[in-house]
């Protein structure tokens, strides 16, 4: 079972537009110094998107490698192309990941069915444990849980990254879902809630950032200190809004960049933030102490 932080990893980049190696090893070894239960590249927070596929499974490569057996790593190997899904999946699985992130297919917005053939399909073919992630707000189109109950009875399928933002729909498929399978929050702002109603963890943005601080604050949530976890979570909570004032992943990897740990570079479309949202989070990190 998958339980605790785990961190959705920024993709540094270099000056001439490459992938930042040493800073990506580096980053890897903070998350693991901090104590945070694993972690995912390549997901939209690693700028997905904009990565060719050997440039795709060498950041998953590099993330496995400096980790070294310490945590697992779940690689982000989703597409909307199912055998496409397969292929990464197949490599991830080869480099040594521990499990795969399969977010919803984008765009294309398959019907129930689509969903249910398309998490099976590679759950069957590569036999590596799939997470399914569900963000509607990204892909176009929700995953309803009479699918997702669906897809928890199959034996390689453990988890949901849960960011529909829909507290009923997460509430009734914790309740209804098999033990074997997993809820996790893909929201850190809802993180609390879900914890609450029985998720087990977070695949987190703010983790990148303050590490230390969402694994003291999930840890009291998992071992029953609700007053310490609420808590934290009303102290966090500025950063959990100010890290989505633009589009993820602009702004952690800026308030990454003004702690210095990495390069402050995007690739197209994104791009750095304006200066009003940049002066809104510098103020919101100082308050929390974290520049």
């Amino acid at each position: 079972m998958f339980k605790g932080v785990y961190t959705a990893i920024v993709t540094p980049f270099t000056d001439d537009n490459k992938i930042d190696e040493k800073t990506l090893r580096n980053l890897t070894d903070f998350q693991i110094e901090k104590g945070v239960q694993g972690i995912v590249p390549v997901g939209t927070t690693g700028e997905s998107p904009t990565l060719d596929h050997e440039e795709h499974h060498r950041v998953i490569e590099i993330v496995i490698d400096q980790a070294k057996g310490r945590v697992p790593v779940i690689a982000g190997t989703g597409s909307n192309c199912t055998d496409e899904a397969i292929r990464l999946t197949e490599k991830a699985k080869q480099a040594g990941a521990a499990a795969s992130l399969q977010v919803a297919p984008y765009y294309n917005k398959p019907t129930q069915e689509g969903f249910y053939r398309h998490f099976t399909a590679v759950a069957d073919t590569v036999g590596l444990p799939v997470i399914v992630y569900n963000i509607p707000g990204r892909s176009g189109k929700n995953i309803e849980n009479s699918t997702m109950l669906k897809l928890a009875e199959h034996k390689n399928i453990i988890a949901v990254k849960e960011a529909s933002g829909n507290i009923t729909q997460i509430m009734d498929l914790i309740s209804k879902k098999p033990d074997s399978f997993t809820v996790l929050s893909g929201d850190d702002n809802l993180a609390f809630p879900i914890l609450a109603l029985g998720g087990k963890g977070v695949i987190s943005v703010a983790s990148n950032i303050v590490p230390d601080r969402m694994n003291e604050f999930v840890q009291s949530a998992l071992e029953g200190n609700w007053d310490k976890a609420r808590k934290m979570h009303y102290e966090l909570l500025p950063l959990f809004r100010a890290i989505f004032i633009e589009t993820n992943p602009i702004p952690i990897k800026a308030s990454l960049a003004m702690k210095g740990m990495i390069k402050e570079n995007f690739r197209l479309p994104m791009c750095r933030m304006s200066e009003e949202h940049r002066k809104a989070l510098q103020k919101v990190l100082k308050e929390l102490s974290i520049l």
